[in-house]
């Protein structure tokens, strides 16, 4: 099985909303803001394939679906719908993909299942041939948003996704669409029952699960967040979700699990590690990932 990064429509949001209470002093060392104090954030997929026979992506990212007035507000940045060009360019299209596994449904995460914005028309659904695997509790609050994250949905979605008929909803650690070559994890203090895929696949499930690749999503959106105390603004209970986070990571380290990033914008896989005073880092990073096979170290 191999893994790629697959890199969607980037996004700029602001600092201070995306590191919580930390200090400024210390988050522009880790991203420079710009002049409205926005940060640069990658909104990157994982593809893997073949995954149980299957080829899966892991999110789709912010995508093109935005009008003009919002993607200026969100700071959008690239031309077109980048997560289908970089399918292309990994020899993919989307109608190729065979599950799209989404760890929350915010639109940052799923806005790329739906085309690009044409003015006059309604954005339509993409991956013709999908199973779109979602946590039921997660569809639930996209159903009914509280209107702390009403904004973070975007309407109509999940009729979309319902009337497609390939809708697969998840309450425990797998789901019949990827079998026992993804195991999930879940994390409530970002927004109720995010899913996180641990990537398996026959070459790591013969090793008591040690050294597969997890898609981190919003608890460990990338490289300055493995910090456990760092949390964002957008969490729902920062004190939940760095608990969750705690336990993720150290499960994680003991079983040689690699962490997937979605928004870091120079970094999409990290092994972890610990410093001299205890607490978890990056001890190895890669950029991309281009046909890399699940399970390798270096």
């Amino acid at each position: 099985m191999k893994l790629w990064s697959i890199e969607g429509n980037t996004q700029r949001l602001d600092g201070g909303s995306m590191f919580g209470n930390a200090p400024r002093a210390m988050w522009s060392k880790w991203m420079p803001p710009d002049g409205l104090n926005r940060i640069p954030l990658a909104t990157r997929a994982l593809l893997a394939t073949p995954l149980d026979g299957r080829t899966v992506l892991f999110e789709a990212g912010i995508g093109a679906f935005f009008e003009p007035k919002l993607r200026d507000r969100y700071g959008i940045g690239g031309e077109g719908h980048v997560l289908l060009e970089s399918l292309r360019e990994a020899g993919f299209g989307h109608e190729d993909i065979d599950v799209v596994v989404l760890s929350h449904l915010h639109f940052d995460h799923a806005g790329g299942l739906l085309s690009a914005w044409e003015e006059g028309s309604e954005p339509r659904l993409l991956f013709p041939n999908a199973t779109f695997v979602v946590g039921r509790e997660q569809w639930e609050r996209a159903r009914d948003p509280h209107p702390r994250d009403r904004a973070s949905y975007i309407p109509g979605l999940t009729g979309m996704l319902e009337a497609s008929g390939r809708l697969e909803l998840v309450d425990g650690a797998s789901t019949p669409a990827l079998g026992d070559a993804v195991r999930f994890h879940w994390s409530h203090g970002h927004t109720p029952g995010m899913m996180l895929a641990e990537v398996l696949g026959p070459d790591v499930r013969d090793s008591a699960h040690h050294g597969g690749v997890v898609f981190c999503a919003d608890l460990v959106p990338g490289l300055p967040w493995v910090h456990v105390p760092i949390t964002m603004g957008y969490d729902r209970c920062a004190e939940t979700l760095i608990d969750e986070k705690q336990a993720f990571l150290e499960d994680k380290l003991a079983r040689d699990v690699h962490l997937f990033f979605t928004h870091d914008p120079g970094c999409a896989l990290a092994r972890l590690g610990r410093d001299e005073r205890g607490r978890f880092v990056a001890a190895q990073t890669f950029a991309r990932l281009q046909a890399r096979p699940l399970g390798a170290t270096a």
